[in-house]
């Protein structure tokens, strides 16, 4: 049903990144088929359903084979998009490279997901999320000044800059390949999305809007006004209100008459409304703050953990999450009026499908039988 319906998408399974990718294509409407290890067991970080493979069908293969590899090469001939996760070299060194795919099949979107990209000093070295956000300046700039840099889980690297971007490169690659009939490579390098997701911090600091080090400017802490405050009973708020209007607002409702607060935007003040507004969340507990300030022009929210999201009341209204097979997980995004994402079914076991969607792609029942003889399959 979704907008993606009838694009067919072949997978090679990995960790992070580019399994998002896939499970973002898949519930869009793709039908993603994803290429397994033969004899791969249990998924690598110990996880009984993962949430990022859901919506797929698994093939397993033996890639050390001649017969596994050309069985990979007429799924692909078959697709729109190849997605893979590998290291540079690891396709080409399967017989799986570009040119060679490209050779089956000029329309296919070949879409390769590193940490460093396919080239560069550092393109063949080992990395996390953390490496790569480290390297475009992303990271130095999240923490406190105290705290040094923190982790900001692994949403910058993996996710933001890593599959989501790769989704988004595949789907103008998709676009372009309807207009000029060929396909070609997308390079999506997690370093490279990184660097890209701080285009605004960048913007600000080029204007002499970012003077401060970590934890000194507008959106990191540093203004009273932009921060997370902690309630009298532990749980905590965050707060946004930096245009004139939603101040005002916010200073009203919190009943709040101190000169102090007139002038949000000079930094020297910042550590002494800091500290005065501490003190103030600190004196009601959240849901006091909840009632006052929730759903007005404000910029409140209470910070919810992982077990309070999904149950609040908009989230709940939107459909914003989901459970099945007792896991909770986030629905689909973004929304479409006309052709609705709709999350495909649970994550397969690897090979759960080797000979259904081997023949669903066009396989003959003898040439299964083969491939199983001689163990490719």
């Amino acid at each position: 049903m979704g907008p993606l319906s009838g694009i067919k998408v072949v997978e090679f399974a990995g960790l992070g990144p580019a399994p998002f990718c896939g499970m973002m294509l898949a519930d869009m409407g793709a039908e993603v088929l994803r290429i397994d290890r033969q004899g791969g067991g249990a998924d690598l970080l110990g996880q009984r359903h993962d949430v990022l493979a859901r919506g797929r069908r698994s093939v397993a293969l033996d890639l050390k084979k001649p017969q596994g590899v050309e069985t990979a090469l007429r799924l692909i001939a078959g697709a729109e998009v190849l997605l893979e996760g590998f290291r540079p070299g690891v396709m080409e060194r399967l017989g799986l490279a570009p040119e060679i795919c490209l050779e089956r099949n000029p329309r296919l979107v070949y879409a390769r997901m590193t940490g460093w990209g396919q080239d560069g000093p550092l393109a063949k070295a080992a990395g996390h999320d953390i490496n790569y956000i480290a390297l475009s300046g992303a990271l130095s700039a999240i923490g406190t000044p105290a705290s040094g840099p923190v982790p900001p889980l692994n949403l910058v690297g993996d996710f933001g800059g890593g599959g989501m971007l790769m989704a988004f490169g595949i789907a103008c690659a998709l676009v372009e390949a309807k207009r000029s009939g060929r396909g070609q490579v997308v390079d999506a390098a997690m370093a490279d999305g990184a660097a890209l997701l701080t285009a605004m911090i960048y913007s600000l600091k080029g204007n002499g809007l970012w003077p401060g080090g970590r934890g000194e400017n507008l959106l990191d802490g540093g203004a009273a006004h932009y921060g997370t405050y902690q309630c009298a009973d532990g749980k905590w708020v965050a707060i946004g209100p930096l245009e004139p209007q939603f101040h005002a607002l916010f200073l009203e409702k919190c009943g709040i008459d101190d000169p102090d607060f007139a002038d949000p935007a000079d930094r020297s003040r910042w550590p002494r409304l800091r500290a005065k507004l501490e003190a103030l969340f600190k004196s009601r507990p959240r849901a006091e703050w909840r009632t006052l300030l929730e759903g007005s022009d404000v910029c409140f929210a209470p910070v919810l953990d992982l077990d309070e999201a999904p149950a609040h009341p908009h989230n709940r209204a939107r459909g914003s999450f989901f459970t099945r097979d007792g896991i909770t997980q986030p629905a689909p995004a973004p929304r479409f009026d006309r052709t609705p994402a709709v999350p495909g079914g649970p994550p397969p076991k690897p090979g759960e499908h080797t000979e259904p969607a081997l023949a669903d792609w066009g396989f003959t029942a003898a040439e299964i039988a083969g491939l199983k003889l001689v163990g490719a399959i």
